[in-house]
């Protein structure tokens, strides 16, 4: 099981993802991905085709006898994976079998060539898990040479030692590769699982139609579905046609391509709202000069509020996301807009909470995006300045054009603390156990994002 996962890890990322429904996914693995696949794939075939050959039955002497034949090591110098439009992977290997025969008078000692050639077909189960498959495997044996500085033997029985490996070994050399794609399709039904967003939401990653599979690359669909206390967040897609990643996107030369629709982000971004991630209080401190904002300096501005407090308590801000956050993705930028409902309230010496006056506002902010390991991950600066108008006022009638820089300033900072803390965190891309997505370049695009990367496994 471990050989299986360590060949067919980096090939994992070609069964994840790809175009789907709501929201939508895409992701292409092109050569450069078979190509590391080919080199992380090499040990654990070999292991794989270390087998038991049975025994060999001699008739060089007087009488037939059984000889025991053994592998000593396999040596795999080459492992190629190609696409087949349409189908899936072929996998040809060239590897050298050094075979021990006991023979009398004295064991000898072979090297057999074996070209493994084995057609492997990609497709999806009936719940979006992917599946592999062997469609057509073959051994091809090439003459056996004995070590160099090893006593010489007949050719007679050189070939025949050569015809018993070939029926003994054609035949399990197919079943053990057969077997090692057997055991990676446990591994890959993980990428059905469940990976967390926040405390109380998960992201699930599932394909939603068969690859599509070209000579060049194979492209594959993910719906993903995001839960909130395990119900589903969709949105309606108001007739929009299921997300198509064009071709060529991103980088040609990345192992993977994927590709993010822009209903992937609001869905995103409704879950945030819905369970109450986005919004915080911010607490004033007297005598605070991180936060000076309190009764008596927001009494120097709206007179009532130092008539009902005239002794200065600190003041508590409650910020909530009442509209959906709003992402737009325009080619080489990126904005999300946020309307937060902000109430201000005076904290009385026993704790409690008077209300003093609330808000609307509107704030623009510039949206970076990044990779890590196999999250994507976001940071927000402000652009132009924070709308506020009040929106109801315990307090009187306020001059917003005196209060707007105090408040502005104290509302803004510990908002985009909060906003970068939460994006920071990141939300998981299709992946399994142990592999990331390295070097990654993030392009945005009109109504998507392209992510360019490498892969690497690490154990």
């Amino acid at each position: 099981m471990a050989g299986a996962c360590s060949l067919g890890l980096p090939l994992v990322l070609l069964l994840a993802v790809a175009r789907a429904s709501s929201p939508g996914t895409v992701v292409r693995l092109n050569k450069a991905a078979l190509d590391y696949v080919s080199d992380m794939g090499k040990a654990p075939l070999q292991r794989a085709l270390q087998v038991t050959v049975s025994d060999f039955l001699d008739p060089s002497g007087e009488v037939l006898q059984s000889t025991s034949v053994q592998i000593l090591d396999v040596h795999l110098p080459h492992l190629h994976l190609e696409f087949i439009a349409g189908l899936g992977v072929r996998l040809s290997a060239a590897s050298n079998f050094t075979v021990k025969v006991f023979c009398v008078p004295e064991p000898m000692e072979l090297v057999l060539p074996v070209t493994l050639v084995a057609n492997v077909h990609v497709a999806r189960d009936s719940i979006g898990t992917p599946v592999l498959s062997i469609l057509a495997c073959s051994s091809i044996f090439s003459p056996a040479r004995m070590l160099e500085g090893r006593n010489s033997t007949s050719q007679e029985l050189l070939d025949l030692v050569q015809e018993h490996m070939k029926a003994d070994l054609s035949n399990k050399l197919c079943l053990h590769v057969s077997g090692l794609v057997q055991d990676l399709n446990v591994h890959l039904g993980t990428l059905i699982g469940l990976s967390p967003v926040g405390p109380e939401s998960q992201i699930r990653y599932s394909m939603a139609s068969e690859p599509t599979i070209t000579s060049n690359y194979i492209s594959l669909d993910v719906r993903a579905m995001l839960f909130l206390l395990g119900k589903p967040i969709l949105l309606p897609l108001h007739g929009a046609h299921p997300f198509v990643l064009p071709w060529p996107s991103g980088n040609e030369g990345a192992m993977a391509t994927v590709g993010l629709s822009q209903h992937l982000f609001d869905c995103v971004l409704l879950m945030l709202q819905k369970a109450g991630s986005l919004d915080l209080d911010i607490t004033g401190q007297l005598n605070s000069k991180t936060n000076p904002l309190d009764t008596s300096t927001l009494g120097q501005l709206i007179p009532e509020v130092a008539h009902q407090f005239p002794e200065p308590r600190p003041v508590v801000l409650k910020v909530q996301l009442g509209a959906t956050p709003m992402a737009t993705l325009h080619t080489n930028n990126s904005t999300l807009k946020l309307q937060p409902f902000v109430e201000v309230f005076a904290a009385s010496p026993n704790s409690a909470l008077h209300f003093l006056f609330s808000l609307d506002a509107i704030v623009n902010l510039s949206l970076q995006l990044s990779v890590s390991k196999a999250k994507l991950r976001g940071t927000t600066s402000v652009l132009g300045e924070v709308q506020l108008s009040v929106a109801t006022s315990n307090v009187g009638s306020i001059d917003m054009d005196q209060a707007y820089t105090l408040i502005s300033t104290v509302f803004q900072k510990p908002l985009l603390e909060h906003l970068n803390a939460l994006l920071g965190m990141g939300i998981a891309l299709p992946s399994v156990l142990n592999l990331h997505y390295v070097r990654s370049e993030v392009s945005v695009c009109e109504g998507y994002v392209v992510i360019s990367s490498g892969l690497a496994y690490q154990r």
